[in-house]
């Protein structure tokens, strides 16, 4: 027989559903617990609940207040929003120019150039002079460049180019690649991905002793 945790609780609340916005919170919760790869015992756990009182949320017999709302969304990597139901609001279509901000990693500077959250990310890049790529980066996904201003030094594999104002280049993520100003006054460039690993840990390789010429 399962026995509830020590220390956990079953908050008040009122009894039932009784707010349109509510409906279906039940269901939810349990597609997010299930989505986690939790039992309810885990979960309710994890919550400081009693499984008794989650599983009551989850058939909706009961309502939670915020405070357990705002702990389940965080064990479940989800939002406040999300839970209930909420749909976000479409994302402006256009974005607008402007001045680059200084550079905060690793001396190169971005500015999103398209809407966020979508499978294409699209950025403005300003890669200063005399600036080595540190890594070497592979990962799932294409990118493609465009050069509007400099020279750029493109490494994919074992082949390098040169890429002047105008040219541009797409290829696989998969492929190892490296990115370089070449001359005096640095690059910028248009730059368009479809990441689809994103921890930073997997993007990069050592860096080769002898880069390919």
């Amino acid at each position: 027989m399962t026995t509830e945790p020590s220390g956990a609780t079953e908050p008040s609340g009122p009894s039932g559903p009784d707010e349109g916005e509510l409906t279906g919170l039940g269901a939810r919760l349990r597609e997010h617990r299930l989505a986690a790869r939790l039992t309810l015992e885990a979960a309710a756990a994890r919550a400081g609940l009693s499984p008794a009182y989650l599983s009551r949320l989850e058939t909706g017999r009961r309502q939670p207040s915020l405070p357990v709302l705002l702990a389940l969304a965080r064990l479940y990597g989800a939002t406040v929003a999300g839970l209930l139901g909420e749909q976000a609001g479409a994302p402006d279509p256009v974005v607008r120019g402007g001045e680059i901000p200084p550079s905060t990693t690793g001396g190169w500077a971005y500015r999103r150039a398209g809407v966020p959250g979508l499978a294409m990310q699209a950025l403005r890049v300003q890669i200063p002079p005399g600036l080595q790529d540190a890594v070497v980066r592979v990962h799932a996904g294409e990118e493609w460049l465009h050069v509007t201003r400099g020279r750029l030094r493109l490494t994919l594999g074992q082949s390098g180019y040169l890429l002047e104002p105008g040219d541009s280049a797409q290829f696989d993520s998969l492929t190892p690649h490296r990115f370089a100003a070449e001359g005096t006054e640095g690059v910028e460039l248009l730059f368009v991905h479809t990441l689809l690993q994103s921890p930073a840990s997997e993007l990069c390789l050592p860096v080769p002793t002898r880069a390919p010429s």
